[in-house]
Parts: C-alpha cells; sequence; structure tokens
C-alpha cells in the first residue's frame, strides 16, 4: 500500500466537525469534474490511491480512468462497501426488482439470481454476501482494486451482533473472486481485532481514527496504543486531523511517529492542502533509505 491515500468523504459533503462546510463542499461537487480534477491534482502530486466508497457517482470515476489508461494505468482504487444510501434510493426509484436488476453484475447474471434465490431461501448468509460483494463491485471492472474494504456501518453492526463468521465470508470472496486483500473499516480496532483472530484472519488491514486527541476512537485511547504496539496487523490512519482539531504539522508528526501504521488515509479539495499533506508525510515518515525532506 502506499503511505498516503486520498478518501473521498470532502466530495460528498462529510464534514464531522462542520455541517456548513459539509454543505458547501457538497455544492462545488455536484459536478463530477470537479472531482477528478482533485484526483488529478493529487495523482501529480504522486498519490495514486483513491480509497472511495461506492456512491453511484464514483462509478463516472471509474469511465473516465478506464477511457484513459495510460494516463491512469498505475492508478488503484480500494472500494468501501457498502454505500447503504445508494440501496435505499435504488428501491424508492426502481421498486425492489428494478433495485437488484440494477445492482447485478452483468457477467454471471444467471449465476447471481440463483445464488441470490437460493440464499434467500436457505437464509444462508455466505451466498448474500458475496452476491452484494458482486453487485457493489460491477462499476470498478477492469480497474485496479487491490484491496476492498467493507464500511465500518457494517463491521460494527456485525460486532455489536456477535456475528463473526461474517468477516471470514466477506475475506474469502474477495480473496478468490478478485485476488484482492480484504480491509475492514471500524470505529473500534481493538475489538474488531480480537473478532478477527477468532475467525482465522491473519495481519488483517485496518482502517480506523487514530490521532492524538483520541477523537472518534472508541475502545479507548490507550487500547489502541496497545494494539498498536503489540498487535499484528496493517493499520490505517484515519481522522488523523480530528476534522482539524488538530493542526496539520502536529498531526502528522504524531502519527508518523506511532508503530505499525501502513498508510493514513485524508480528505483535501485544494492543490495546497495536498501538497501540503504529501510534504508532511515526506518530513515526518521518510521512505527507508532517503533523507527526509528539508523545507523551509
Amino acid at each position: 500500500m502506499q503511505r498516503l491515500l486520498l478518501g473521498d468523504n470532502q466530495f460528498f459533503g462529510v464534514n464531522h466537525m462542520s455541517e456548513e462546510k459539509a454543505r458547501a463542499q457538497a455544492m462545488r461537487f455536484q459536478d463530477i469534474h470537479a472531482v477528478i480534477n482533485v484526483l488529478d491534482t493529487a495523482y501529480d502530486e504522486g498519490i495514486k490511491t483513491f480509497m472511495c466508497t461506492t456512491h453511484d457517482r464514483i462509478g463516472q470515476v471509474c469511465d473516465h480512468m478506464r477511457a484513459d489508461p495510460a494516463r491512469y494505468k498505475d492508478y488503484e482504487f480500494f472500494p468501501c462497501m457498502p454505500y447503504a444510501h445508494k440501496y435505499a434510493n435504488a428501491m424508492t426509484d426502481y421498486g425492489m426488482l428494478g433495485a437488484v436488476k440494477r445492482f447485478l453484475p452483468e457477467e454471471g447474471l444467471l449465476d447471481a439470481v440463483i445464488r441470490g434465490g437460493m440464499s434467500l431461501a436457505k437464509k444462508d448468509v455466505e451466498g448474500i454476501v458475496t452476491l452484494l460483494v458482486d453487485a457493489e463491485m460491477k462499476m470498478f471492472h477492469d480497474l485496479n482494486t487491490p484491496v476492498i474494504f467493507l464500511q465500518n456501518v457494517v463491521v460494527d453492526l456485525l460486532l455489536g451482533l456477535k456475528f463473526k463468521e461474517a468477516f471470514r465470508i466477506f475475506a474469502n470472496h474477495v480473496r478468490a473472486r478478485y485476488n484482492a486483500e480484504p480491509g475492514f473499516i471500524t470505529m473500534n480496532l481493538p475489538m474488531l481485532l480480537g473478532a478477527l483472530d477468532d475467525v482465522g484472519i491473519e495481519n488483517p488491514i485496518v482502517c480506523s481514527n487514530i490521532n492524538k486527541i483520541g477523537f472518534r476512537m472508541c475502545g479507548g485511547f490507550e487500547a489502541y496504543e496497545q494494539a498498536l504496539k503489540e498487535r499484528k496487523f496493517r493499520a490505517i490512519a484515519m481522522s488523523v486531523y480530528a476534522s482539524g482539531a488538530i493542526p496539520p504539522q502536529e498531526a502528522i508528526e504524531w502519527v508518523c511517529r506511532q508503530p505499525n501504521i501502513e498508510s493514513i488515509v485524508f480528505g483535501a479539495s485544494s492543490r495546497g492542502n495536498i501538497r501540503n499533506t504529501r510534504e508532511l508525510v515526506d518530513r515526518y515518515w521518510p521512505v527507508a533509505g532517503k533523507p527526509a525532506a528539508v523545507t523551509a
């Protein structure tokens, strides 16, 4: 994984500190070309991984990059699923059968229908889970998707229900069908690591809030510190700025000192903020064998 990943919250009006800023961002990025311009800016700064939801408009980004394979040949998507609002909106617009048909993969349609029907008839969770993953992955065909994430809204619900077996089902299907690594997003890192251990998922990729003030770090700051020091997993840190509560230099310097961090995912919408984040990471998290960047 690259050390810096670009997230997509800013494109869809998500800001955990300011509703006003969230609305302004949502208005700005109504035009998909505005989203693509930011992705191109990040790409030119060396940030070539987009960790994104499966929002319908991401499909337009995928179409754009498929249309120019020479420029984007080394670009990576890290899809994060499911995007629950998409299913709710499709049910409203197309009805139940129309929504199912809309999201089923074109390749293997009959197999998907049979798998879904058998799953519902037998209450076979494995079939339902794999069917939904395939539906979500439809928009990413012919693109690089080396890691596929299960969103925290589902991960943390499954944790609460103690239905840990679903994590194994997801992981096995992602590996077998897409030759990708399974990833998990959570608001409770310590609890999830224990659950993944219980179902035999070794050295997992886990994305969670990791910042110096404990912002939205369920389970307690000390438990996160202990996990980073003692557990074997690949951590992706999100909310490192705590939605603006921590100054950028202070935030990046702290997170880059933590053990076991493989990547940082961040949201930015301007060249200045993207470049500033990259330069801070270069300064405080130098590549092995390469001196840290020196800035004035």
